[in-house]
């Protein structure tokens, strides 16, 4: 089967999460079929919750969809690499393929900061593939954050 990358859905889930005032984050889940289950963006201040992170939301919607707490064989792409809790969240529904575009030094869970799937408490550890889109990605973040800076908000 040829690769095809989902990073430009993704992205197009963060511009939309960005556009509501949410700090611009979309990640989408891909079944094995390649076809796409669930897209998302983050909604933590929409939903007044701070688990509703783009990962999280999208592997909701994926398990219900799929109708399983479990994700064999999906892969899920984020714009911004997970943070412990998303990473969590992606080891116990057993997600396949990680891919993920920018870094995040600060807050990240995966390959830096709390390294997740690292832990010998970690039960599965998906094949994770960083930089996908990555400058597009960093670039969105950073124009997100310029701007609230200037605004004040």
């Amino acid at each position: 089967m040829e690769f095809t990358s989902h990073m430009s859905a993704a992205l197009d889930a963060a511009r939309a999460a960005g556009a509501r005032g949410e700090v611009p984050v979309g990640a989408v889940v891909v079944a094995p079929s390649g076809a796409v289950v669930a897209v998302a963006g983050n909604r933590t201040r929409e939903l007044n919750d701070p688990t509703a992170h783009a990962e999280v939301l999208a592997i909701r919607a994926a398990c219900h969809a799929v109708g399983s707490e479990r994700l064999i064989g999906h892969a899920l792409y984020v714009t911004l690499e997970p943070c412990a809790m998303c990473a969590g969240a992606i080891a116990a529904a057993r997600v396949a393929r990680l891919y993920y575009g920018a870094s995040d030094p600060k807050s990240g869970g995966v390959a830096t900061g709390a390294r997740v799937f690292a832990h010998s408490q970690c039960h599965h550890a998906p094949e994770v593939f960083d930089g996908i889109a990555a400058e597009e990605s960093e670039t969105l973040l950073k124009a997100f954050f310029a701007q609230r800076r200037v605004s004040g908000s």
